[in-house]
Parts: structure tokens; sequence; C-alpha cells
């Protein structure tokens, strides 16, 4: 039985501003596609035999991730995945574990149901963990290297698949090329090797055994719970009893915060695989990137004749070799090269190609500073539409809110603000205290300090609305929730 483990836990901030803590990169449609890299993650895996995948990501991602899951069974008719939720980030090889954990007593419970002989071969819960946000081109050649790997797996090798390096790669780890393994398409691996600086990837390169890590895994379930036992039983206990006191959270399994934070934050790679005697590799060449970069997204994308990638409004003169993306307005560039240029409605990034690696200490500066452009966009999706904060002073603050219909926001008050809604397209449904009224295009309605209200959206088309909001204090954790239809009781800035 293989089950694949989407792993979409990160926040990918080397591609700040477009991915942010609120809003990361996996979630985000970054090629030439109108999928999101969780998403086309998801299409991947479409001609190959699995079990229900299951994706683990982070609790305050739970409803985009819900959201364009449905999107793909709606449109794609793909069996939904199953969401856990991690409280907190602890690395890859909890994320697995507590994914292990759940992929034998799935298998095991369907043997139940079954009365399907233990000695019938497939019968073990196989994972197969894949990052959420890489870009794979050719899908037939991922699928085959799948179907190699699986083996190896059975045969209770821990496998990784390696990339062939196109050039000396410093922001990759690498993996040093073993003897062949009998019979099969893998290899031993010798060794995992961190980043390198430029001397010791050139020297990687021109010595032929070293393939780039690229953080895909196949194992027994079983196997790697065993060499997690031997090898990082403080992540194994954390993560048993996360998952036996699990909770289910409408359509999310939410592991035990308390149990899950004790365990260790480590990776799979520094816990298991650079221990274990039994790591394999099979080559995986099937136009892969991690993209980790500006340049990896580049290198994704189609360049016109002057080695340029443009996305949005964007006019060039005498221009070459530069990324440049504009998301809200126009983007004129002229006699640069070599450049990144990213604008968002409300941060724009420049930077030379050398130094893109460095964007993380610019996100690291904008936390130590207290500031929050690392963490949400000025547009944030909610599980109910979305909303964009267009203006804000002192004392006042004016958002933009779209309710998806038949959405409904929770049903609360606010200690110190008040609130005016204007309706712009569609018709609101509106609850001021023990009053029900319905509220059309070009009506408004107020919101006193301390009412008890909520908006839903009765119609067919998205209901489009001006919120004004005035006060001492208007911060999003002043929200008191009496019933949500999302399960939210916790306040999460920006949430309605």
């Amino acid at each position: 039985m293989l089950f694949p483990i989407i792993m979409a836990g990160g926040h990918g901030s080397r591609l700040w501003p477009l991915s942010r803590q609120q809003h990361p990169k996996q979630f985000l449609a970054l090629l030439d596609t109108d999928w999101s890299l969780l998403q086309a993650t998801l299409l991947r895996l479409q001609g190959l035999v699995t079990q229900q995948p299951l994706v683990i990501c982070h609790e305050d991602h739970r409803f985009l991730a819900a959201e364009q899951l449905r999107q793909l069974a709606q449109s794609q008719s793909l069996t939904a995945a199953q969401i856990m939720l991690e409280p907190m980030g602890r690395n890859t090889a909890p994320a697995l574990a507590v994914a292990a954990l759940y992929a034998e007593q799935t298998a095991a419970a369907m043997l139940n149901e079954t009365g399907a002989s233990p000695t019938v071969t497939d019968t073990e819960a196989i994972i197969l963990a894949l990052p959420a946000d890489h870009a794979i081109s050719d899908v037939r050649a991922f699928q085959a290297a799948i179907k190699a790997a699986l083996p190896l797996a059975q045969a209770g090798k821990l496998v990784t698949f390696g990339i062939t390096p196109t050039h000396a790669e410093t922001g990759y780890g690498y993996l040093r090329r073993g003897a062949p393994i009998a019979n099969t398409t893998g290899f031993v691996v010798d060794k995992f090797v961190e980043k390198p600086d430029q001397a010791t990837a050139d020297g990687y390169l021109a010595n032929g055994n070293y393939d780039w890590n690229s953080g895909i895994f196949m194992m027994q379930a079983s196997r790697y719970l065993g060499e997690l036992a031997r090898w990082q039983p403080e992540v194994l206990a954390a993560c048993r009893a996360a998952l036996a006191k699990s909770e289910r959270d409408l359509d999310f399994i939410r592991l035990d915060a308390t149990s899950f934070a004790a365990s260790p934050d480590i990776s799979v790679d520094y816990g298991v695989m650079e221990h274990t005697s039994e790591a394999a590799m099979v080559a995986l060449a099937a136009g892969w990137s991690d993209v980790g970069s500006w340049s990896a997204l580049a290198a994704q994308l189609t360049p016109d004749a002057q080695g340029n990638t443009v996305r949005g409004d964007v006019l060039t003169e005498q221009v070459s070799n530069s990324l440049i993306m504009a998301e809200h307005r126009l983007v004129a560039a002229l006699g640069v090269q070599d450049l990144v240029v990213i604008e968002t409605k409300d941060a724009v990034l420049v930077a030379h190609k050398d130094r893109e690696q460095e964007v993380k200490q610019l996100v690291a500066r904008l936390a130590a500073a207290g500031r929050t452009e690392h963490i949400v966009h000025r547009e944030c999706h909610r599980p109910w539409g979305k909303f964009d904060a267009i203006d804000s002073g002192d004392r006042y603050q004016v958002k933009r809110i779209t309710v998806n219909p038949g959405a409904r926001l929770s049903l609360q008050l606010h200690h110190h603000r008040a609130e005016h809604w204007v309706v712009v397209s569609g018709t609101a449904r509106v609850t001021l205290g023990d009053e029900v009224r319905l509220v059309s295009e070009n009506q408004s309605v107020y919101i006193p300090v301390g009412q008890l209200h909520a908006l839903e959206n009765p119609g067919k088309l998205p209901l489009e609305l001006i919120e004004v909001q005035s006060g001492a204090y208007l911060g999003e954790d002043d929200i008191v929730r009496f019933s949500d239809s999302y399960g939210r009781t916790e306040c999460v800035k920006g949430e309605g």
C-alpha cells in the first residue's frame, strides 16, 4: 500500500515578498499554470496506484490547504486528501513520524475491514514523502522513478531520490553515490553532505558521483519507525503521543500540541538518513526544482529574447537576464541586468541575482523590527473569502472584503472599535444582536462598539463590501467569537 505524504509545512522565506508566513510558496501558483505548487504535487500522482494522500501542514494554513484540495476535487475529480495539522513546526523527521504512524494505522484498519490475509504481499504501508513546494516538469519520468524505487522500499531500504547536477549549486545538499544495488536501478548512499561552498560544489560536479538531495523519500512505515526508535527515540515517543491524543476537527486531524512540542526539531536527513545503513538512492531525471530561489523560479518559466522573465504589467528597455514580477501596478525597468524585481501591494524587492540567497536576511530584519510584511500580505485569504487592507491611519482602517457565496463570518463583537459596512456588489445578510436584515448594493450598516454581529453571503455571486473601522484600538485580537462555521476559536491576524 503506497501512501503519498505531502509535506506542506514550510514558509519559503527566500521567495519573499510573494511567499509569506501566512501564505507560503506551496500555496502560490508560481509556474505557468493556474495550480499552486501543492495542487501540482497532488496532480502528478494521477496514474499511480496509491492510497488517499495525507497533507501535513501548519494549523495556520489549514483553510488554504482545504480550499485548494476542494478545488482539485471539484475540477479534477481527485479523491480528497486527508489533512493533518501541526500545531508548530518541528521539521521533517517528526512530520514523517506522525505520517508513518498514521499510514500503519490506516493500513491495519483497511485489512481488518477487508479480511485480507496478512500474507498478502501488498499489506505493508509504504510512505512516499513529497515536499509540496517542488516543481517537476516531466511527470512520466517522475512516476517511472517512483515505480523503480518501490521494490527497494518493499525490501526494507530507506530510499531517497537523487538529482544529477547540472551545475555546481551551493543551495542544495548532496548525496554521494555508492555501489549499484543488484537487480535494481538503485545505488547505495555512501554519504549525505550539507550545502557546500562554491569550491566544494565545483569538486562535487567534477567528481561525478555526487547528486543533489531532492528531499523526496520512500520507505516502509515500519522501517522508518524502527530507525527512529534506534536513532531518535524522543521524536518517536512525542509523535506517538501527539497522534494518540489527536482530535478530529471538521475535515482535519489536529495533533496534540503539548505532545508534539516535546519532539526535537530535526530533519529526516540529520535524524535518520545520515545514520542508517540501509539508505538507497534512485536517480530522478524529471526536470526537478525545489523552487527555492528567484533564479530557480525563473528557470521554470519561459524567458524572452533578452533572457528576461516577466509577469504582470512590466515595461522593459535595454534590460537583460532579469526576473521582474508586478502584482499590483506598472513596473518599468531601464538599462539594468541580472536583477530580481518583485512588486506586491505592500512591498517591493530589488536584488541582484548574485545575492538572492540572502533574501532570508531581509526577512529576519523585518521580524526583528516587529514588522508584519513577512507574515501577511495586504490581501489575505480566509475560509470565507478574502480581504484587502486598503488604508489605515490613526484610529481608522479601511478594508475591501469579499465573501464567497454561502459563506459566513463568525458571530462576534469588538470591545474597542466600531465598523461601518457599505455593500459594493451582491447582497449581505447582516446579524445585529437579535435583528437580521438584508443589505443590498449601495446600502450600508453601522456596527457600534460591543454590538454582537455577523456577516453572511446568501447569494450565488461573491459579496463585495467596504469596511471602515474606527476606534482607539484596531488590532485583530479585538475579536470575541461566539460561533464560527470553521471551528475557529483563536484570533488570527486579519480573520473575521
